[in-house]
């Protein structure tokens, strides 16, 4: 386990935060002897939470050109046919991964290819599990081309809370299965749109695990 390196600075500037308004608490309440302690115990439990969401546990797998794998921690909250209205223009089959705020958000390439489409939309910040934020919110689109021709489209949606997407995806990179995709900040969402016909094999509400779960088979 490590901390991802998306965390560092907000550890940092947290940490030297923190540590400035005990001391100004221990400065000004000097007498309060029972404020200092709940408000230090406040200060590590909200730290703790910081180390606990930016962890980065080893999550190794060997590459396997018939499977997809989960690209987020979460819930299952959709499997259908929906449109997609950015890059097929077309009907696909959309698993969408809820990730709460206690999820690992590390987001990891859910299959091995050579990435066609990188695409980024600012936008809203309605709840992660409203029908629309796949559309309406800010949101970023990456699109991999398998080596037997399969082209694969996952997408990284902001929420309420998370208010910053990164992406490491390139266009004309190629990239392999597990490796990281990008992350997201305080809680969203993940949509994966795969050809129809393809074999699903997890059920709606699964909690699934980046590099651990498999979702489809193709």
């Amino acid at each position: 386990m490590s901390i991802h390196k998306e965390g560092y600075k907000i550890l940092i500037y947290g940490f030297i935060t923190l540590l400035l308004l005990n001391v100004l608490v221990n400065i000004f309440l000097a007498d309060q002897i029972l404020v200092k302690w709940l408000f230090l115990a406040f200060s590590l439990t909200i730290y703790v939470f910081f180390l606990f969401f930016f962890r980065l546990p080893a999550r190794e797998l060997e590459p396997d050109p018939g499977l997809v794998y989960a690209p987020a921690d979460g819930k299952v909250v959709v499997i259908e046919e929906a449109e997609e209205k950015e890059y097929f223009k077309d009907k696909r089959l959309q698993v969408s991964i809820f990730m709460s705020p206690f999820n690992m958000h590390s987001n990891r390439y859910p299959v091995s290819g050579h990435i066609k489409y990188v695409g980024y939309h600012p936008g809203n910040y309605m709840v992660a599990w409203h029908p629309k934020s796949s559309e309406l919110n800010e949101r970023s689109t990456i699109v991999i081309e398998t080596k037997p021709g399969t082209e694969i489209l996952i997408r990284q949606i902001a929420g309420a809370v998370a208010r910053r997407i990164v992406t490491y995806a390139k266009e004309n990179q190629d990239v392999l299965q597990g490796d990281e995709l990008g992350f997201i900040k305080f809680g969203s969402r993940v949509d994966i749109f795969l050809p129809l016909g393809t074999e699903i094999e997890i059920p709606i509400l699964q909690q699934v695990r980046a590099n651990k779960s498999v979702i489809a088979r193709i």
